[in-house]
């Protein structure tokens, strides 16, 4: 699995970005946020229970991202027509502000390390730097969702640039060596 430190794999997807006639897919690839911070979360498959919860919230919390210049993308090994049709037929999916990366071939599950041996990808969630580089990787067991705030929380952190102790909020006191 990518780590800390590593580098963001190329990539060129298809996405679901709009739910407008002939307007609904792009090509997303590694370069096209370049220079931005960027949220890269994976869940396993569409039309699945715990999956949506987690894919509406980081549509709900969109401001706090980008608030803090974060492009939030998500990813699972279903086509984009797959997402498109899970997306009109789920209230809480129907208008999403972020693309849904469409893995079908499972390369990018593959190039993060975070194919599960059952073919699905991990609940996993990278936060990535402007250049390009990981700087925080946190991964969920199948049956568990993840804490969104946990990572507005720590993209706080890291874009402060300071020493953020533990449970540190922004807005709280840094540690001053």
């Amino acid at each position: 699995m990518l780590t800390v430190g590593d580098r963001v794999p190329e990539f060129r997807l298809t996405a679901v970005v709009s739910l407008e006639k002939g307007r609904e897919f792009q090509e997303i690839s590694h370069d096209s946020y370049r220079g931005k911070w960027l949220v890269i979360f994976f869940w396993p498959m569409d039309f699945t229970f715990i999956c949506p919860t987690e894919i509406a919230d980081f549509g709900k919390r969109i401001n706090d991202f980008e608030d803090r210049d974060v492009q939030v993308l998500g990813v699972s090994i279903d086509t984009q027509y797959v997402h498109l049709a899970w997306r009109n037929a789920n209230p809480e999916l129907k208008h999403l502000p972020y693309p849904m990366l469409a893995d079908t071939k499972r390369e990018l599950a593959s190039a993060f390390g975070v194919l599960h041996g059952s073919g699905v990808a991990l609940r996993a969630t990278f936060a990535i730097d402007p250049g390009g580089a990981i700087r925080w990787v946190n991964v969920n067991d199948l049956s568990v969702g993840r804490n969104t705030g946990e990572v507005i929380r720590v993209l706080d952190g890291l874009q402060s640039g300071e020493l953020c102790p533990c449970n540190w909020e922004k807005g709280q006191a840094v540690i001053k060596p």
